[in-house]
């Protein structure tokens, strides 16, 4: 806590990495917590400092006021320079004037609803009268439009009129497109000194959200959480659309009508009302009653969406409109890290604190939020669609929409082409005559596909402010998927990086929470097999507005054009994170293992134009114990086969034995669960074969009941409920079976967010390090943009390192998920004598490090961990 407040207080860059278990949520809630209310009062005098001052008519609000060579600034006489510190001095007395008032209305206002429960009735009341009115004059519109005689418009549905694009004037001709920025200046209000947090997935903010409520922070802390329309949308007919983008984009247009709907009864004389939807929760007074209810008391997500029911109003924007005046705010990690989302929930970023945490995989997050894939399926359907939008609606289109759906049409057309295809044939029938990966850069990409005349920029915000994808999925919805468009394969749908990490969010909410889903790839590929494909395409154009050097184009030519696909591939993460650095007065990117830190401060901080200087690295060790953790590094098995588990010789039948008789004498001595990790599936399975067939399986499974990660999400939660279950009833009931057995995979869904404490995991394995494929054209392309951009690290290659760190970023994080409170006990073993080469070790977590033995035959190792073990049930 004093490290964190010291950071805040010199605007400083933090790495803090504190273990699971230590306190970190509630002592990352204080210190900054007592930082920010420390600096209040020191504005607090300051300001009144200095409007006693201005009150008195006292000069000398500036240090120039007095210059000992009696000449002004620049040659000015004194005079006029004494009268420009005058105007400067009053205008900085009324500013603060206006910010003392404002502020004194807003924190009395507050009080009033927190000790008036009156008000919040009275409110209640209002809001049901208003809705009942509201409710009469719509059926009395409705009466009089049927009255009306009204006749059907150039042949068209009357319903079929949403599906139009209305007219849209670009930046040159209009500043503002569309109505929905109108009322901006009417909701503008001062932003205070606040704290941004940010974490992973939904059920880890709400986690935070119950650690502030129990602080001593919890009843005076204005807090407010933030999230997607996925979690906070309380319209039943758009939460049924499922897919994030629908929800989203008809949630925009139900706005924009609502904006619309305005000018239409002002002119309903002149033409014809068109009908349209809008949301009736989108109301302004309803969302300000919110927004104050919000501020009062500390509420999570959940509390936040049954306040939206109860009130009627919208939590998603209703918590927008609380940020200005809250001291904390809570929000998922994309909707600060990308920037078009953060400028569309109103976060301003300038001179506040942001703090991120369960940051050790924030260069991966960065990466995935701002890269894209999309098929060759995916743009000919596009194509087709867009194609059959536009001749049925070619006569009621404004010049300028017209114009953008051919350079749209021309897009795609291209991009088939440079995947070997012709847009107007089936994709899937269409054989690629040259298979292969190729990288381009963006220019070479937009040159070779003679696309590079046309402005991408203009397109995309086209895209976004039209709401193309939103009518062509409207039109698609109308008449079925068109006839000449294929029928998209579930593993060929790709989302867009923000789209996917946005879907790992959610599972990783329902996932921790406890709640079966289906699996990710079938789930949300079943979501959007109705909708627009354009939607992905987006995310792809969005992508190819980067800048040359910071990006690649990856062309994966496969079998038939729509098996082949279009990536792109951000290669500098620090170019969207130098903003939130720049603006920030102070940034702290926290984890419970950041170990290595060495990519954060490289390939994060340098490159966002952070000054060595000002970043600041803690690291605290575990409450434990030191007798409660037993590491090892153990070098060679049984037989003395030496471990090293490389792609060459991992595969030989001794060294499978060998893990396996490691496992077996492990097994006879530690009760309980254990768990052991694999560097990849296809080798856990392998593995799992090969003792099935000598018969180690069957020695395993007389002491332990085996259990295998599944590769499908929500099965997941079921392997973990039967592991948990046999480990509690060989407590209980003694005999031969001591336990578990967990075969899990690095990187899998049990190597992070799990929680393998107690009994669950009194020893984790290790087997082999887990290194990345190299063969990867993404990872091989990465590695030769380091080895070009960044220095040569104590003699090492840039690429090397990342290859490094990679393999032992992924290490820690499976070791990390035995230990996991203060008197928790576990063993932990290593098994490949490369782990102790200084370069590796060093990149241990120092809690870990500082208590890893070296051994170099299995039978010391054995007679340690046996000791260990049995220690610990005698103490018990």
């Amino acid at each position: 806590m004093e490290a964190l407040y010291g950071a805040l207080e010199a605007g400083r860059v933090g790495i803090f990495e504190s273990p699971t278990g230590t306190g970190k949520s509630l002592s990352l809630i204080c210190g900054a917590l007592s930082w920010l209310r420390d600096w209040e009062e020191k504005r607090r005098q300051e300001e009144a400092r200095l409007l006693a001052l201005g009150a008195g008519g006292q000069d000398g609000l500036t240090p120039q006021q007095a210059r000992p060579d009696g000449g002004g600034a620049a040659g000015q006489p004194d005079w006029v320079t004494a009268f420009v510190q005058k105007k400067e001095e009053r205008d900085m007395v009324n500013r603060l004037k206006e910010e003392h008032i404002r502020r004194k209305k807003r924190e009395d206002s507050l009080e009033k609803i927190r000790h008036n429960v009156q008000l919040k009735y009275a409110a209640k009341r209002k809001r049901c009268e208003e809705d009942e009115a509201k409710r009469l004059l719509q059926l009395s519109k409705e009466v009089l439009s049927q009255g009306s005689g009204e006749g059907v418009l150039d042949q068209l549905d009357h319903n079929e009129e949403e599906l139009i694009l209305a007219e849209y004037e670009s930046d040159d001709e209009k500043k503002v497109v569309s109505g929905l920025e109108e009322d901006d200046d009417d909701l503008e209000e001062e932003h205070v000194t606040k704290i941004y947090y940010c974490s992973r997935t939904h059920s880890q903010l709400s986690q935070f959200v119950h650690e502030v409520q129990k602080s001593p922070f919890g009843k005076d802390t204005r807090l407010v959480s933030l999230g997607s329309r996925q979690n906070l949308c309380v319209n039943e007919e758009v939460r049924r659309l499922g897919a994030l983008q629908l929800i989203n984009d008809r949630c925009m247009e139900m706005q924009k009508n609502k904006h619309e709907k305005k000018s239409d009864e002002e002119n309903e004389g002149k033409k014809r009302r068109v009908s349209r939807t809008v949301c009736p929760f989108y109301s302004y007074e309803q969302m300000q009653f919110l927004r104050d209810e919000v501020l009062v008391e500390v509420k999570d997500i959940e509390q936040l969406v049954s306040l939206g029911r109860e009130t009627k109003a919208c939590p998603y924007y209703g918590s927008r409109f609380a940020i200005p005046a809250a001291q904390l705010v809570v929000l998922p990690y994309q909707m600060l890290l990308h920037e078009p989302t953060r400028n569309a929930a109103g976060i301003k970023l300038k001179d506040q604190v942001v703090i991120i945490d369960e940051a050790h995989n924030l260069i991966d997050t960065i990466t995935c939020i701002h890269s894209a894939e999309v098929s060759g399926s995916q743009l000919c359907c596009a194509h087709s669609q867009l194609s059959q939008y536009k001749e049925r609606y070619r006569k009621r289109l404004k010049a300028k929409n017209l114009m953008y759906i051919k350079q749209i049409l021309y897009l795609l057309e291209k991009f088939v082409a440079m995947l070997g295809g012709n847009v107007n044939q089936n994709p899937g029938c269409q054989t690629v005559s040259q298979t292969g990966v190729v990288l381009k850069s963006i220019n070479d990409f937009l040159f070779q596909s003679q696309t590079d005349n046309i402005n991408l920029f203009k397109v995309q915000r086209y895209c976004e402010k039209s709401l193309i994808s939103r009518k062509l999925f409207g039109f698609v919805e109308r008449y079925g998927a068109p006839a000449s468009a294929v029928k998209i394969s579930k593993e060929n749908q790709k989302l867009t990086g923000l789209q996917n990490f946005l879907l790992t969010l959610h599972q990783g909410s329902d996932k921790e929470a406890g709640t079966p889903q289906s699996p990710p790839v079938e789930a949300e590929h079943d979501q959007l097999r109705t909708a627009s494909p354009l939607m992905q395409i987006e995310g792809f154009l969005s992508a190819l507005t980067n800048a040359n050097q910071d990006g690649r184009v990856l062309l994966n030519r496969q079998g038939t054009v729509g098996q082949s696909s279009l990536k792109f591939l951000l290669l500098n993460p620090a170019v969207h994170f130098a903003k939130v650095v720049e603006e920030c007065r102070a940034v702290i990117i926290a984890g419970g293992t950041m170990q290595p830190v060495a990519d954060f401060r490289e390939q994060l901080l340098c490159c966002a134009g952070v000054d060595p200087a000002r970043i600041v690295e803690f690291s605290c060790g575990h409450v434990i114990p030191p007798e409660n953790i037993l590491p090892i590094i153990l070098c060679s098995g049984p037989s003395n086969q030496q471990l090293e588990f490389t792609y060459q010789t991992r595969d030989l039948p001794q060294m499978m034995d060998e893990t396996g008789r490691i496992l077996c004498n492990l097994c006879n001595v530690i009760l309980g669960g254990v768990v052991c990790f694999f560097p990849s599936y296809e080798y856990e399975k392998q593995v799992y074969g090969h003792w099935e067939k000598t018969g180690l399986l069957s020695r395993l499974s007389a002491k332990k009941k085996i259990f295998q990660e599944p590769k499908k999400a929500n099965q997941v939660e079921q392997v973990l409920v039967e592991y948990a279950k046999c480990i509690k009833r060989c407590s209980q009931t003694g005999g031969q079976m001591t336990g578990a057995l967990l075969l899990s995979v690095v990187g899998g869904k049990m190597s992070e967010g799990i929680n393998f404490s107690d009994d669950l995991g009194r020893c984790v394995i290790m087997v082999g390090m887990p290194y990345p494929n190299i063969r990867s054209p993404e990872l091989q392309e990465k590695m030769t943009w380091l080895d070009k951009t960044m220095p040569r690290a104590a003699g090492q290659a840039p690429s090397r390192v990342l290859i490094e760190n990679l393999c032992m970023k992924a290490v820690n994080q499976s070791i990390g998920r035995a230990i996991r409170h203060q008197k928790d006990f576990a063993s932990i073993l290593l098994l490949d004598h490369r782990y102790a080469r200084p370069a590796i070790f060093n990149k241990l977590p120092q809690w870990i490090r500082e208590r890893t033995q070296v051994k170099p035959a299995f039978g010391s190792a054995f007679a340690e961990l046996r000791k260990f073990h049995r220690g610990k049930l005698d103490a018990l």
